[in-house]
């Protein structure tokens, strides 16, 4: 490669590692490690051919990540270096190279540990006289970031150490396979977003300005290195790690002391072959120089110490048998594929089944059962099947289709137009039962108070509740046998419970959790349909001439109240006393019928909800955006683009004065 186009190529990668450097740090990996590590890897070699070409910005004169924003700056007394990479032996060798070198010019003993590269979050912990006073993050290794708090919540970091002793470690902050594993099957459940590695799940949870978030992860952490410690005067590093275990440190398990060169390349491929069977996930083994005397005479350079190496193991792929694609049904209804595997050990973890996303991408890698699947997990990203191994097909394989009904509860399954995703729309599915009961108790819905996420669960728990009309069948004895001398809480819940059985029918309709159909769509078709028979019996075409409900919206409203599940819901209810009608306020105002206002910057008087709620008490409507079919526009403070679209439509622009007038 000749200067012109190593400048070229150099000036492609440095914005390219930038990006996945601040994503990576971010906790947002966008690209697997081994990707990441040959793009600055080619970077490094033209900035080492061509010096000439080294920019201060360049992601290799860089260490970590910047300070999020609401944490308090901590500068590290010693700085918490990188380590160079190497991705051969060869490379290993080339280091042992110019520390025996060292040695022989120093007159020093020349030993190694080897460790495992733990993948987490790198950070301080400063104990001042035995007792746990700060720590922090990396972040840049200059300075890092104050997270005392949330590393005090880390049940593996001893808050007093067992000899009265002033020091600072370095350590890495981690989730442990089957934690993560588990964290990340009950977001399946919950239908939030799966973490994309333990790496990322670990900075994210630890990064958290609100402790009790971090607190709720399961956060270990490994000690692998003294920073400071005044008190005593080691010898070796290996000594110091024996030293840290007996302070009460979670000390990383695995350092194997080598001797030479050999015994360094042994315990590289042991390391390598006991990835799956470690509890953690880990990108690589450290290399390190044991002489601590040693390790000063060498020094380091700005970003990386001379004394050590991480040797990274190239992504792991494996093929496997597809026995099997299942169905799971998250709370909310969605019907997410699942690939059932014959167990493979990929990239330190027992993989045996691994979401399938959705019916496209099954039909993207054209997947068929009983097919031989190449599975990754490059850099401990969640597993995936990235392909299919079509020569080993012999005819037996099966096509799957997916379901036309939930697997769990036998309701219908729609795909709606545009989605990716199939949703069992059955309201007493039980797979939603969690869920749905949640909205049902909700303040916009029933407004059941009391009845919170913690209270249903255990009704659940306890199968006190098996659908959402079994709430008008609790007894004072049921819930007061939730908390110890919980006859007031009882009697509060059940006076509660009778009051929903009051509440608008627009509630009721909001509470059915009816894809697409919230507060707002819920009292128009109040407005149209004044008992819930009504509305039940309103054909599709009725239901699509309503202003504000859209073809897709009045499809899901049309083919929810035909569901045997929602009919026998409504019957439930119906029998439990709930109310089934609008409720007619005495000597209702409707000044501000057939107005729809837009509501835009800040009020001093009123939020939006407040406001909103005043305009549709006198009969009017509110919308999101500015159209010609708006009458008013009711302005705050820093009013902003509606303000200018109402002068630009000529549309009637009032101040919340000119409201308060307009309402007495």
């Amino acid at each position: 490669m000749n200067f012109e186009e190593a400048k070229k190529r150099a000036e492609e990668l440095r914005p390219l590692l930038q990006y996945y450097t601040k994503k990576y740090f971010d906790d947002e990996q966008v690209v697997s490690d081994y990707e990441y590590d040959m793009l600055m890897r080619e970077l490094k070699q033209i900035e080492k051919d061509y010096p000439e070409l080294i920019t201060k910005d360049s992601p290799t004169q860089k260490v970590g990540a910047s300070i999020k924003k609401g944490f308090e700056k901590v500068t590290h007394e010693v700085p918490l270096q990188s380590l160079q990479d190497v991705f051969s032996f060869e490379e290993v060798e080339e280091f042992d190279e110019r520390m025996r070198k060292a040695a022989e010019e120093y007159n020093r003993p020349l030993e190694y540990v080897v460790e495992t590269k733990i993948d987490g979050l790198s950070s301080a912990l400063e104990y001042r006289d035995g007792k746990f006073f700060k720590g922090a993050t990396r972040g840049d290794g200059i300075v890092g970031e104050d997270v005392t708090q949330n590393l005090a919540t880390i049940k593996t970091i001893p808050k007093e150490l067992k000899e009265p002793i002033s020091i600072t470690v370095r350590g890495e902050v981690f989730i442990g396979k089957e934690d993560f594993d588990k964290l990340n099957e009950d977001r399946l459940l919950e239908e939030q977003d799966q973490f994309a590695n333990a790496r990322n799940a670990a900075a994210g949870s630890l990064r958290q300005l609100d402790s009790k978030i971090t607190a709720s992860r399961p956060l270990n952490i490994y000690i692998f290195n003294v920073q400071k410690c005044e008190d005593i005067r080691f010898t070796t590093h290996y000594e110091s790690l024996l030293y840290l275990e007996k302070l009460g440190f979670n000390v990383n398990p695995v350092k194997i002391l080598c001797n030479n060169m050999e015994e360094v390349r042994q315990a590289i491929e042991k390391i390598g072959n006991l990835r799956d069977q470690l509890d953690f996930g880990i990108d690589g083994a450290v290399v390190k120089v044991n002489d601590l005397e040693l390790r000063e005479k060498v020094g380091t350079t700005y970003k990386t110490p001379r004394w050590a190496v991480a040797y990274k193991y190239p992504p792991e792929k494996k093929e496997t048998l597809l026995k099997d694609i299942t169905c799971q049904v998250g709370r909310t209804g969605a019907i997410t594929p699942m690939a059932i595997l014959e167990p493979v050990y990929v990239a330190g973890s027992k993989i045996s089944k691994t979401t399938l996303h959705n019916e496209d991408y099954i039909k993207q890698l054209d997947l068929k059962i009983g097919d031989r699947v190449i599975i990754q997990k490059a850099g401990d990203v969640i597993p995936e099947v990235v392909g299919v191994n079509k020569s080993k097909r012999d005819g037996t394989e099966k096509i799957f289709e997916m379901p036309t009904v939930c697997p769990v509860c036998g309701a219908e399954a729609v795909r709606e137009e545009g989605e990716a995703v199939l949703r069992c729309i059955g309201i007493e599915c039980p797979a939603k039962l969690y869920r749905s009961i949640i909205h049902f108790a909700s303040k916009d819905a029933m407004d059941i108070d009391g009845l919170g996420e913690a209270i249903i669960q255990e009704l659940i728990d306890r199968k006190l509740l098996n659908n959402i009309a079994d709430i008008y069948a609790l007894t004072f004895e049921d819930i007061a046998s939730l908390k110890k001398n919980g006859k007031k809480f009882a009697q509060n819940m059940m006076d509660a419970i009778e009051e929903s059985k009051h509440r608008d029918l627009y509630r009721l309709i909001n509470s059915l959790g009816i894809r697409h159909v919230g507060v707002k769509l819920a009292k128009t078709l109040t407005k149209y349909y004044k008992t819930m028979d009504k509305l039940m019996e309103a054909s599709f075409e009725e239901l699509r001439m309503i202003d504000d409900v859209g073809e897709i919206t009045a499809q899901a409203i049309y083919e929810f109240f035909r569901q045997d599940q929602t009919i026998d819901l409504i019957d439930k209810l119906k029998t439990a006393g709930v109310n089934m009608e609008t409720i007619k306020e005495e000597n209702a105002d409707n000044r501000f019928e057939g107005k729809t206002f837009v509501l835009t910057g800040g009020l001093e008087h009123y939020s939006r909800e407040q406001a909103s709620e005043i305009i549709e008490k006198f009969g009017g409507k509110t919308s999101s955006s500015v159209s010609k079919k708006t009458d008013y526009v009711l302005a705050g403070e820093d009013a902003g683009s509606k303000l200018r679209k109402a002068q630009e439509l000529g549309i009637t622009i009032i101040s919340e004065e000119e409201f308060n007038n307009m309402c007495e």
